[in-house]
């Protein structure tokens, strides 16, 4: 039987950012217009963790639902 690892999005980030930059090492001169779109792009890649964030939040925050205690008596 084949495991299947846990995503682990902080390891995934890691990673393509450090391969981002290594690449863009080997690049000596990139347009003016790849740096305006690779910043909004990472902008967007930051509000799209906030809304993830911010759904667990909430989800923690919920009142938990009110329990009913219903008494029940032994019969004989």
């Amino acid at each position: 039987m084949v495991q299947e690892e846990e995503f682990r999005l902080r390891e995934w980030l890691t990673e393509g950012a450090t391969g981002l930059r290594s690449a863009l090492k080997s690049t000596t001169s990139l347009p003016e217009g790849f740096w305006e779109h690779s910043w909004a792009a990472g902008r967007e890649a930051l509000l799209a963790v906030r809304s993830l964030l911010d759904a667990a939040i909430e989800r923690t925050e919920r009142q938990p639902k009110k329990v009913t205690k219903i008494k029940v008596e032994k019969g004989d």
